[in-house]
């Protein structure tokens, strides 16, 4: 009878996920065939009496350890000991944090995990632009519930451009027009007022951007849409919808779309 030889094993060690170590492992592994090693990952290793156990696992086992381990006590203490126990390791970031302390003359932050953080921040900046495409122009109201931040205002009030500048600083945000033939979603009485963000713009300052809106749609800037007395009947309406809600209100007739970004962004980061 044959006897199947073992697959040599790797234990990745990290103070984080791992993912990274692994990959790079697989990587080199992938060249002596698909079944070629057996990879084990540790992830967040934190203390030496674990580093002990996988040392001595990593011996018993004629194994190697391929590690990432930022923190510079945790790592020296790593390789001291797998040299005194006679296990190979390789070191898959420190070789390269070295260089890069040479090349720009500054100190590392040594924080485990950092690069997932910034993925994870970059995710949800994303699911934010989504969730603003979603539920935008009061599309669907059930994002009314969902939102960190619903806009409501009178058509032109910039309320989607805002919500895609918040939804960039991580913010979900829904916006609902306010049109006096249509009533408002009842979840807008649903949500605790401090939510919900009125638009308020000068009658003077909307007829100027409508009419403008129109001349760019090749259309009459005469047209009701844009005659002062449907804006102000619309204005009335708003302010009417703005009070019952109890919300904060915001007059955006002076200001750009990043000023009022800016202001509702540290008004809920507060």
């Amino acid at each position: 009878m044959v006897k199947t030889k073992p697959r040599p094993i790797v234990y990745v060690v990290s103070d984080s996920v791992g993912e990274t170590a692994e990959l790079v492992v697989k990587a080199a592994a992938s060249q002596f065939g698909e079944k070629g090693m057996e990879i084990r990952r540790i992830p967040y290793v934190e203390d030496e009496g674990t580093i002990d156990e996988v040392i001595e696992l990593a011996r018993e086992a004629h194994a190697m350890i391929a590690f990432t381990l930022v923190i510079p006590d945790k790592n020296k203490y790593l390789l001291d000991r797998a040299e005194e126990a006679g296990v190979e390791t390789v070191d898959i970031i420190g070789p390269m944090l070295d260089k890069m302390v040479n090349m720009t003359n500054t100190q590392p932050k040594y924080e485990p995990g950092l690069v997932y953080r910034l993925d994870e921040d970059y995710f949800r900046k994303v699911e934010a632009i989504e969730f603003a495409v979603k539920y935008d122009d009061g599309r669907d109201p059930r994002g009314i519930m969902k939102a960190d931040i619903v806009l409501v205002g009178v058509s032109r009030t910039s309320k989607t451009p805002l919500s895609q500048y918040l939804a960039h600083k991580r913010l979900k945000v829904a916006n609902v027009p306010l049109v006096p033939e249509v009533e408002p979603p009842e979840e807008l009485y649903k949500i605790p007022p401090e939510k919900c963000i009125g638009l308020r713009i000068s009658p003077e300052k909307l007829n100027n951007i409508r009419a403008e809106r129109l001349k760019a749609l090749g259309l009459r800037a005469e047209a009701s849409y844009a005659s002062l007395d449907r804006i102000n009947q619309e204005l009335v309406y708003s302010e009417k919808i703005m009070e019952k809600i109890g919300c904060t209100v915001i007059d955006v007739s002076n200001k750009a779309v990043e000023e009022t970004a800016n202001l509702i962004s540290n008004m809920f980061q507060k």
